[in-house]
């Protein structure tokens, strides 16, 4: 038996193959196929724009599929959200959807869209805004360089963005959010009544959450004098208490921790001051909660 995964094309690939590697699983895609290779023999992936995967996986054409909460919403795809995965193309903020208009506009709000014109990709989620707000306005289909748009063409955008910076460059302001999206795994619902699908797609998704979980963490090891063990004690962060093993020594202690890798450049000196010997640091591939 395989499960049927659909896997981003586009922007959200290389970030995607690489959480994927991370939590255990290596694909592999040449730049003509759309059908990567795993080492996992039991998947069977495909190759999707992440905008089409909610309603392939929704008819049940795939089992199960990596995509944007923004996606499912347009779609309007009845799929049953396994997880949710805080990565994205560039940064690990929420994408967010915004309305954008020229810093000289007179339009502050979405009451001042009556009558006007609007493009955007995210067509179907932008015109329940819109209705929500009791607004008539044309919402027409961005193909793209949505931000050049405005204001020759449309008075307004509805345009995705992470850090804001591309709308800045080309005169833009928000002045509303739309929608915040973060990646999710999503499942077909029959597949996810499957006992060997759920199974396999709960091992997945275990194994990828326990990747982003690791994502900027380190382990710590050292000796400690029993001496110096409440003075190392003070300094240390950690998730939880830290594990702490006796030695052969009965005047010594072996620590472990793991900590935020940020901190270790100004944390090992200071350990190694209070006591600490043998300190050692090693990369964190996964971690669970």
């Amino acid at each position: 038996m395989k499960l049927k995964l659909a896997l981003p094309k586009g922007s959200l690939q290389e970030a995607t193959f690489g959480l994927l590697k991370r939590a255990g699983f290596d694909f592999r895609a040449s730049t003509r196929s759309y059908h990567p290779t795993c080492d996992d023999q039991e998947i069977e992936a495909t190759l999707l724009r992440a905008q089409e995967i909610p309603r392939y996986v929704e008819a049940g054409v795939l089992d199960a599929g990596i995509t944007g909460y923004d996606n499912i919403m347009e779609c309007g795809s009845d799929v049953q959200e396994i997880c949710e995965l805080h990565y994205s193309k560039a940064t690990a903020l929420p994408y967010r959807w915004v309305l954008a208009v020229p810093k000289d506009s007179s339009i502050t709000g979405p009451a001042d869209l009556e009558g006007k014109r609007v493009a955007t990709e995210l067509v179907n989620v932008t015109k329940r805004y819109l209705e929500r707000h009791g607004v008539n306005a044309e919402v027409e289909f961005s193909w793209g360089a949505t931000e050049v748009k405005v204001p020759e063409l449309v008075d307004a955008i509805v345009e995705g963005t992470e850090t804001g910076s591309t709308l800045k460059a080309h005169g833009l302001k928000i002045i509303d959010t739309l929608l915040e999206s973060t990646t999710r795994f999503i499942a077909n619902k029959d597949s996810w009544q499957d006992e060997w699908k759920r199974h396999k797609m709960e091992n997945i998704a275990m194994l990828l959450q326990a990747a982003l979980n690791a994502e900027g963490l380190v382990g710590l090891k050292m000796n400690v004098e029993r001496a110096s063990l409440n003075t190392v004690l003070g300094i240390l962060p950690a998730l939880k208490n830290p594990t702490m093993s006796p030695l052969s020594d009965e005047g010594w202690v072996a620590l472990e921790i793991i900590v935020e890798g940020k901190t270790v450049r100004d944390l090992i000196p200071s350990l190694r001051r209070a006591g600490a010997t043998g300190i050692v640091e090693y990369p964190l591939n996964k971690v669970i909660y």
